[in-house]
């Protein structure tokens, strides 16, 4: 499609992406009268839409649903002016020394914007079984330290071989009864000292070349999971309630790549005690760029600083003029 001169539009602060990173830098950007326009996404609200509670996020001391958390936010982005519009990014092209950003959005429309704040998160990985999507909310869930106090007392089932998951497995050991450890191969990919500790955690089972065949449930919640013994052929029922997911996450990034740094996992790298990018007036938040916490709160930590630190951008820019 040819596009008109009409399809450019002309804004201070461009926000790509939503969740709690892109809704709470909207709230400080508007508030410094940025005036910020924001492109939701295909998901509005992020991962945190696809959770049923949230019970570790400030200010909501009887928990809160993800979906209804992610609706409080967007309000109170809009009530200080931020322009929330359904839609995703398709293209950009970012100014290396610190000009005009231009953002395609939708394949048709076209963005210029003196800043922009990438905020599109990242994906959790999956293993691709149709229960597993599902009972997700429902007893399945890709984060141990979000949704780990809702299984206190009972027995759960971590999938994961990695740092990542044998963190998250001595973390739910500490609430659960009982922990079993689903490792694909005959060893862990994890550091020596993890694996220590996973290994010296009583309540934790470690099952080797195991794989979840089938996690299983009674229309509503998991009730089990049948596992597989790839070597064996050999299957067993557990009894859980509980099934996390901890096989690592993707970063949504792939639009950005050859213009933004990123570490060699595709997330991005900002500078030190900062969300700027390696492109002036281009800052990214949230779990696009954090692999170690992936939390609400973290998210909307980093949020609130690229706000600051493109009205601190913008004002360095017109003192200069």
């Amino acid at each position: 499609m040819i596009k008109t001169e009409e399809a450019v539009e002309r804004v201070t602060c461009l926000i790509i992406g939503s969740g709690p990173a892109g809704y709470t830098a909207a709230i400080y950007a508007a508030r410094a009268d940025m005036k910020p326009v924001m492109y939701t996404g295909m998901v509005p609200g992020g991962q945190l839409t696809q959770t049923t509670e949230v019970d570790n996020f400030p200010g909501y001391p009887k928990g809160i649903t993800g979906p209804v958390m992610m609706e409080d936010l967007r309000a109170q982005a809009e009530r200080f002016g931020t322009d929330v519009r359904f839609g995703y990014a398709t293209k950009v092209d970012f100014s290396k020394d610190g000009g005009i950003h231009t953002v395609e959005v939708d394949g048709v429309k076209t963005i210029e914007a003196e800043t922009v704040i990438i905020a599109t998160g990242a994906t959790a990985k999956w293993l691709g079984l149709d229960s597993e999507q599902k009972y997700n909310g429902f007893g399945v869930s890709a984060c141990a330290v979000c949704d780990g106090f809702f299984f206190k007392g009972q027995d759960v089932a971590i999938v994961g071989a990695g740092d990542t998951a044998a963190e998250e497995a001595t973390y739910l050991a500490k609430l659960c009864r009982k922990v079993y450890m689903l490792v694909r191969r005959d060893e862990f990919r994890a550091s020596k000292a993890m694996v220590h500790r996973v290994m010296n955690t009583d309540n934790i089972e470690v099952l080797y070349n195991s794989e979840a065949e089938e996690i299983l449930g009674d229309g509503q919640v998991v009730t089990g999971i049948r596992v597989v013994n790839n070597q064996t052929k050999e299957t067993q029922h557990l009894d859980i309630t509980g099934f996390f997911v901890a096989i690592g996450h993707k970063p949504n990034t792939e639009l950005f790549q050859g213009i933004l740094d990123m570490d060699e996992t595709g997330y991005l790298k900002t500078k030190a005690d900062s969300t700027a990018t390696n492109i002036p007036g281009v800052f990214a938040c949230g779990d696009v760029q954090d692999h170690v916490y992936r939390q609400a709160i973290t998210a909307a930590g980093t949020g609130c600083m690229s706000a600051l630190e493109a009205e601190r951008y913008l004002m360095a820019k017109a003192d200069i003029a």
